[in-house]
Order: C-alpha cells, then sequence, then structure tokens
C-alpha cells in the first residue's frame, strides 16, 4: 500500500470510530474559534516579555549538584506539586532576579540508582511545566560525542536538533512519528555572544549501541547522543514552552572501549564544564526577552 493510501484509511477508520463512539448520526461541521488566535496573541506577547522563570531539567545528581550550588539553589521540601510518591527532586531559587527551578528525576525507587533516560525525563518535564509554567526550558546534562563529528571529551554543546534512534516503527508516516526529528528552539545571539559548539542530538534509552542504533544515528546526522534530550523537547514543543538543550561530551562513542569507570570518572570532571556553560547560558538570558535569545 502506498503512503498517501495507507494514510487515508487510518484516518477513515480512526473517523469512523469516534463517531461510533460518539454516537454521532451527522458529519461534523468544523467551526473557526478564537482560540488559536488568542493562544497566538499570548504566544507573541510571551517573546517581548523578559524572561523571569526558567525550568532546568537534568537527569543524574552528579550534572545537578554544580549547578544547584552555583546558583544557590535550595531543595523544595513540599512534595505536593509533584504526584504522591514519585522520587522527583525539585531545586529552586533566585539567581540575579531570575526564578529557577532545577528539577530531577531523583534516584529510581527499587535501585536507587538515577533515574535516567526518556520516560522519566519526558514525566517530569510535564509535571514541571504545569506546576511552573516557566518562560523557558534548558535541558543540561552529559552526552556521548562523535570524534568523526568533530566532537571532543570537555566540549560543551547546544543541540541544534534532536531526533530519536531506537524508536522504529516500519510503517508508513509512523516510521517519521518513531524518529520525531525537530529542530530545537533557535539562540543566534546566543551562539554568537558564548561562541558554544553546535549539532545534532540523536536520543535514545541504552548507553551502549547496536548496529541498529548507530545507523539510526548516523541517519540522524548526530554529533552527539543522550538519553533525554529528544524527549524533553518533544514535550516542551507539546506545551508550546520554547526548550534549549546544553550537553557536555562525556565519552567519544565512535572510538569504543569505554568501561562504566571511564565514564563516571568523565562525568564529574565534564559536569564541572557543564556547569560552567550553564552559568553562561544563564547569565546571558537574564533580562532578555524570548525573541532576543
Amino acid at each position: 500500500m502506498e503512503t498517501e493510501e495507507f494514510v487515508e484509511e487510518l484516518e477513515k477508520s480512526e473517523y469512523h470510530l469516534i463517531r461510533m463512539a460518539k454516537g454521532d448520526t451527522q458529519e461534523a461541521v468544523a467551526n473557526p474559534s478564537s482560540e488559536t488566535e488568542e493562544a497566538a496573541a499570548a504566544a507573541g506577547a510571551a517573546n517581548t516579555k523578559p524572561i523571569s522563570s526558567i525550568l532546568i531539567v537534568i537527569a543524574m545528581h552528579t550534572e545537578a549538584a554544580p549547578l544547584v550550588s552555583k546558583f544557590e539553589l535550595v531543595e523544595d521540601p513540599d512534595k505536593s506539586l509533584f504526584p504522591n510518591g514519585v522520587p522527583w527532586v525539585r531545586y529552586r531559587g533566585k539567581y540575579k532576579d531570575l526564578d529557577i527551578n532545577l528539577v530531577w528525576p531523583g534516584k529510581d525507587p527499587s535501585l536507587g540508582v538515577d533515574s535516567v533516560g526518556t520516560v522519566s525525563a519526558s514525566l517530569v518535564t510535564y509535571a514541571s511545566i504545569q506546576a511552573f509554567n516557566p518562560d523557558l526550558v534548558i535541558n543540561a546534562g552529559t552526552a556521548g560525542g562523535f570524534k568523526a563529528k568533530g566532537a571532543s571529551i570537555g566540549d560543551v554543546y547546544l543541540a541544534s536538533a534532536v531526533a530519536f534512534h531506537d524508536r522504529r516503527i516500519p510503517c508508513p508516516v509512523f516510521d517519521l512519528y518513531g524518529i520525531g526529528a525537530k529542530q530545537t528552539f533557535s539562540c543566534p545571539n546566543m551562539l554568537k555572544e558564548l561562541n558554544l559548539k553546535v549539532g545534532n542530538l540523536s536520543t535514545g534509552d541504552s548507553l551502549d549501541m547496536s548496529p541498529h542504533d548507530e545507523a539510526a544515528i548516523l541517519a540522524n546526522d548526530a554529533t552527539l547522543k543522550d538519553m533525554e534530550g529528544a524527549a524533553v523537547a518533544y514535550v516542551a514543543d507539546l506545551l508550546s514552552v520554547p526548550a534549549i538543550i546544553v550537553k557536555a561530551v562525556t565519552d567519544l562513542v565512535d572510538i569504543g572501549n569505554l568501561t562504566s569507570q571511564d565514564f563516571f570518572q568523565n562525568l564529574v570532571v565534564v559536569s564541572a564544564a557543564l556547569n560552567q556553560a550553564v552559568t553562561q547560558v544563564v547569565d546571558f538570558i537574564i533580562g532578555k526577552c524570548i525573541s532576543d535569545l
């Protein structure tokens, strides 16, 4: 079946099921609504007012600790803003008149390790945006880099585009949904001022790289490989909040032979470089509008 035919049949099936569920006997008539215009006006106003609140989403405590210290954030004992029983941790504070909420998913309740990966990242991003209504989301963290693309250990990148490399759905159009490729929020003035490296980021839920993953990452033209970035970007985009992704390179994926001990040793050192870069990003943001970035 051709792609167009596949999509048409799928849409017909969904439409038929929705009408049956609603008990509809007549064709639905789409009426213009002012909601779209109101949303556009609100977005335009947000772009021209100074940024007052940011949300930093970060996956590991080792990555978060230097930023918590730098911005003098305090852990919030009030867990009522999040669902009961989740291990998520919120740090909050004010840095040069900017309200900062830093959230990490905490430790897995059963195994006691950092709750890394796309599922935890998606959940905390969604819940945090709903709770704190930030003007901007920053996903800060570490990533593997590709030497063939010019990456070196300790380099810090601003992701220019994101995609997934392990959501394989071999059906027309669904394959594109699985990849989920999208451009990130453009920050030309920030890039010019801070002189950060730029590269595409590919996200998946495995630290290692299978042959299937490698092929998909190459197809995504990625310089970086992580376990959260594209998930955070997807949720932020869904909720119409601009998001930028800052990643520091802990290892070179295309070199190989990296042991877990090497990774965690690099993690501590590279987190310091991440801290410095995120501080520069936040200092640049202060007093600016979204449209100024």
